[in-house]
């Protein structure tokens, strides 16, 4: 029996440094080292996105927006004509050069349209107003990309961290696993015990392989919102968490509403609505085209001139059809931007609570829930290993903890996203294009 009660105390302490390895290694447990090349930080990850493709696209529309400006800032073009006339079919046209003896009226003349009702200045200013708003849509969508990358960032580190807290599960499992085999070999303990110690492994090793995918997942997400060229599977997210005790600011909300970029595009578009309403109701001052032109007629006179002048006239329709589309889109893009601004003011309200809500439920798992996990865990750890605990007690105890520690990783992960989504809103960049 002697040999028998070496075995079972050698097997003991071995369990026992395995958990008391596990109550110390998973509150600190980190992703397994990676590529120096390949790690993020959140500027990195920031500075990328602010001119991924999203932004690209919403670049090229400023510049087409841009370029209505130009063709809209111009005068109707002059039109050049020429013709001839006064050819006579039955007697001839008679002999000799064609421009000096025949007898054919020729002419050449110059048409141009005066546009009256401000037309031009009208036009203009719709298109200047539409290229602001065009230019307030790539500012949003630049910080609508830097909030989304700044999740993406943040979920790509917990998921990291998760990951490492299950490897510390799974080999902390697996160790005592293993001495449970030669404790139920040794006789020392029941094989029911033992088939409980392999259950718990793999179901350790299964969450493993869980939040592995979960975090190549995080990282795709992110690879497509910052566009870089590092491949999804290399990408890791350096550690660049959020002091939990921050300072918040507390702005005032209904001025930071009418600085954002979506609410200063909504009223460019008004005011691009209310331009091309009054230039529709300046169709019903008609357009004046002036002409003149010099006429060349052998045997009558070789200089001949012709003054003209056209205009429409305007009999029973006073261009009703285009001012009630203007005003129904007058009337749509004072709608958007009242909708717009209830929607900003409802965000900022939101981000507000939850960057001040989930900092205080961070600081409580990381100064009072999370130290008292650990400290109960380890107080299992080592009755276990004394036999004063059960394995039950003891299997309950670790699924304490580990859910603890997720749930306090969860926590400080809201926290670092509401308040970097609250800090980007109050400081989002100004797009000068």
């Amino acid at each position: 029996m002697r040999p028998l009660r070496i075995v079972t105390l050698s097997t003991a302490l071995a369990g026992f440094m395995a958990s008391a390895a596990l109550a110390q290694s998973m509150p600190e447990a980190a992703p397994s080292p990676a590529n120096p090349s390949t790690n993020l930080s959140l500027r990195q990850a920031l500075q990328a996105a602010s001119a991924n493709l999203d932004v690209a696209l919403a670049r090229s529309s400023l510049a087409g927006a841009q370029a209505d400006i130009v063709s809209a800032n111009r005068a109707p073009l002059p039109t050049l004509s020429t013709k001839l006339s006064q050819m006579d079919l039955q007697n001839g046209i008679g002999n000799g050069h064609w421009l000096t003896e025949k007898r054919v009226d020729k002419s050449i003349g110059l048409d141009w349209t005066w546009e009256r009702g401000n037309k031009r200045a009208l036009r203009t200013q719709s298109a200047q107003q539409t290229a602001a708003a065009a230019s307030a849509d790539l500012q949003e969508v630049r910080t609508q990309q830097l909030l989304a990358t700044h999740v993406g960032f943040f979920d790509l580190l917990a998921f990291q961290e998760r990951l490492g807290h299950f490897a510390a599960i799974e080999r902390s499992a697996a160790e005592l696993a293993q001495a449970a085999r030669l404790r139920v070999n040794a006789g020392d303990l029941s094989v029911q015990e033992g088939l409980r110690t392999d259950i718990e492994h793999q179901r350790a090793r299964s969450d493993l392989q869980l939040a592995e995918l979960d975090r190549q997942r995080a990282a795709i997400a992110l690879w497509q919102t910052t566009g870089l060229a590092t491949p999804p599977q290399e990408l890791r997210a350096n550690s660049d968490w959020p002091a939990v005790g921050a300072p918040m600011p507390m702005p005032d909300l209904a001025s930071l509403v009418q600085q954002r970029a979506d609410v200063r595009a909504a009223e460019s578009r008004v005011l691009a609505a209310q331009a091309a309403l009054d230039n529709a109701r300046a169709l019903k001052v008609s357009d004046i085209t002036w002409g003149a032109s010099y006429d060349h007629y052998p045997g009558t006179s070789t200089a001949l001139m012709e003054l003209r002048l056209q205009m429409p006239l305007q009999w029973g329709y006073g261009f009703e059809g285009e001012i009630a589309r203007a005003t129904a889109q007058l009337t749509l893009a004072q709608d958007a931007l009242e909708k717009t601004r209830r929607v900003a003011l409802s965000e900022l309200q939101r981000l507000q609570q939850e960057t001040r809500n989930t900092a205080e439920r961070a600081r409580a798992y990381e100064q009072d829930i999370l130290p008292r996990a650990r400290q109960v865990a380890q107080g299992a750890e080592l009755a276990y290993s004394k036999g004063a605990l059960s394995l039950t007690d003891l299997l309950d105890a670790r699924r304490t903890l580990r859910a603890t520690l997720l749930d306090s990783l969860a926590a400080r992960t809201d926290h670092a996203k509401a308040a970097g989504l609250w800090q980007l809103r109050l400081s989002a960049p100004e797009t000068r294009e």
